[in-house]
């Protein structure tokens, strides 16, 4: 008995995805993880506490949130590779969530406890998810979408930093007002020009080594030079805020203390934080796994950023999302396993215990440059330019949601991303593509007229593709074309549907199929399926459509619809006449 209970002890144990990692952890990984653990680490420090600082928070906050997500994706986290931490498309949702409810006063606990109890509702809404096997939900933004809200995003980050940037403050609650805010207090002097300096340089460090020597942290150079100049010059006597000495040792395990009335606002924003870092995850998981061979697992990734986030909730952070521009520095630098993240972690941990005052000569503009530098990597411009030039219709969408997280805020701004999604799915359902089909000479099967005009066709038939399941929203629409076929000069006798396409029919969809039956039956037209799915046909015998119409007009292909009609009435292959050229095909609508 005792055996069986070890037995099955060790069976969980090595469902867990570090158990499992460090059973089959190589000694030869070991060097190549501890170096790039320590490349990392000079890229997590001064990350996580500009991210915190856009998120509203202490820096602190920000390295003890690394530490923690580091730990606990580790152990839960299905991916060898990926690098979760606090996120710069994460701070302006946090923020948004948190300040509002913070007290007149910015009681810096206060917002502590309220971004921890926000981490751990994240943390409980991934987890479920990934229980129920909802991965695909990170799939609800689509590409155009996502690019507007980054874009927008992009946008908020870098107008919001800039006052810090030049060392002056914009009391405001959205882009517009920062923007009126930030001309007002340049036009009254308010830059400071030794912050400026610091902040502009920054910039132009970063972006500068970046381009030119990829492999050499541009960032920590940045901030040690930021360091040496604010104690060469005391930039601190100059009217450059600090960072100062960060508080000594480690938080201890803290459960978050919130209000009631709290819960509510911060769930809607934990919705929307957990989509996002969804996306974000299982993105950069999809793009890292095709490197490294292996395989996604979205529901397991869902589980490890649920974890990361508890862990970090529960010892005063806030949330995280995987980091794509961390994630590409440790795996260039050699990582190999989830042993990176942990030796960063330790490291931190070791800098907090050991030497709280490394960064107490950091500019706060130097900060600023770190943030506004990861928001222009947010925005993808080539990205909506290409939008323009080969899909109108997405390009707009693209817009709505740059222009919702703009104008309307970053929560708000994710909602409109997600509906938009949500509506051009159904819009394309709701309008799908069909088209009236012909025989062209020298290719087999049968094809669009639009494409082919001089595709020949048979006097008395129509065939015709409806390329969508067919169900309530897009029944009446399918009714209507045929009609509109049916009302054609000459007038078919069969109108076969190359069904292929249709992988469902609802039961509305069912009521207006028999109700158009009928009513062509009555003009003495039939209607024919043909190609229809197994699946699909048992339905519309379960709804009884086959009272009206002929079980003998379902056909296993178009050809042998042809085939059976061509018996019936003898007709002939002809080229399509001056009036019948386009003139059955029904309208694309312009809605593709």
């Amino acid at each position: 008995m005792t055996g069986r209970r070890s037995h099955r002890v060790l069976s969980r144990l090595r469902a867990v995805p570090g158990v499992r990692a460090a059973s089959s952890y190589r000694r030869e990984w070991l060097a190549k993880d501890l170096v790039a653990g320590v490349v990392l680490t000079t890229l997590l420090v001064p990350q996580g506490m500009a991210y915190a600082e856009l998120a509203g928070l202490p820096a602190i906050t920000g390295l003890y949130t690394t530490v923690l997500c580091l730990l606990g994706y580790a152990v839960c986290g299905p991916s060898r590779i990926l690098v979760l931490g606090p996120d710069s498309s994460l701070g302006p949702m946090i923020a948004a969530t948190v300040l509002p409810l913070v007290a007149a006063d910015g009681d810096p606990d206060r917002a502590i406890a309220l971004a921890s109890m926000l981490a751990i509702m994240v943390a409980g809404i991934t987890i479920l998810a990934s229980v129920a096997k909802l991965g695909f939900i990170a799939d609800l933004i689509s590409k155009p979408t996502m690019i507007g809200y980054l874009n927008g995003l992009a946008l908020t980050i870098l107008v919001g930093q800039l006052p810090k940037l030049l060392g002056f403050k914009v009391d405001a609650d959205n882009l517009v007002g920062e923007c009126i805010g930030l001309v007002q207090q340049l036009a009254d002097g308010a830059m400071v020009s030794a912050a400026a300096a610091v902040g502009i340089g920054g910039i132009v460090l970063i972006l500068v080594l970046q381009r030119l020597v990829p492999k050499v942290p541009a960032v920590l150079v940045m901030v040690v030079l930021a360091i040496t100049a604010a104690a060469v010059f005391d930039l601190g006597e100059h009217d450059v805020s600090l960072v100062g000495v960060l508080p000594e040792g480690f938080p201890p395990f803290t459960i978050p203390d919130v209000r009631v009335s709290d819960l509510a606002p911060l769930f809607g924003g934990a919705l929307g934080i957990a989509l996002v870092s969804l996306a974000d995850t299982i993105s950069n998981a999809s793009a890292f796994a095709a490197r490294t061979g292996q395989e996604v697992r979205g529901n397991q990734e869902m589980a490890g950023v649920g974890a990361a986030n508890l862990a970090a909730g529960l010892f005063q952070g806030f949330p995280v999302s995987t980091s794509g521009s961390r994630t590409a520095v440790a795996a260039r630098a050699g990582a190999r396993s989830q042993l990176t993240g942990v030796v960063g972690a330790a490291l931190i941990v070791l800098m907090l215990l050991l030497a709280p005052g490394m960064f107490r000569n950091l500019p706060q503009p130097a900060l600023a440059a770190v943030v506004i530098t990861a928001s222009l990597s947010l925005a993808d411009v080539p990205g909506s330019v290409r939008l323009w030039q080969q899909r109108r219709t997405e390009f707009l969408l693209s817009v709505t949601a740059f222009l919702g997280v703009a104008l309307l805020g970053v929560l708000p701004g994710i909602a409109i991303a997600v509906a938009l999604s949500v509506i051009n799915v159904f819009r394309r359902a709701w309008w799908p593509y069909s088209a009236v089909l012909g025989r062209v000479d020298g290719l087999e099967g049968y094809h669009d007229v639009r494409s082919y005009p001089r595709a020949e066709r048979l006097p008395g038939l129509v065939i015709y593709r409806f390329d969508a399941p067919l169900f309530f929203a897009n029944a009446k629409t399918f009714r209507d074309k045929v009609r509109r076929l049916a009302r054609a000069r000459p007038r078919p006798e069969w109108i076969v549907v190359a069904a292929e396409p249709m992988t469902d029919v609802d039961t509305t969809a069912a009521d207006v199929l028999e109700e158009l039956d009928e009513a062509l039956n009555a003009e003495q037209i039939h209607l024919v399926f043909a190609e229809l799915k197994d699946p699909v046909r048992r339905k519309i015998e379960r709804y009884e459509l086959t009272r009206t119409i002929d079980p003998r007009h379902f056909f296993p292909t178009v050809e042998a619809a042809v085939a059976a009609f061509r018996l019936r009435t003898g007709a002939e292959w002809t080229p399509p006449g001056p009036e019948q050229t386009g003139s059955q095909s029904p309208p694309a609508d312009g809605k593709q």
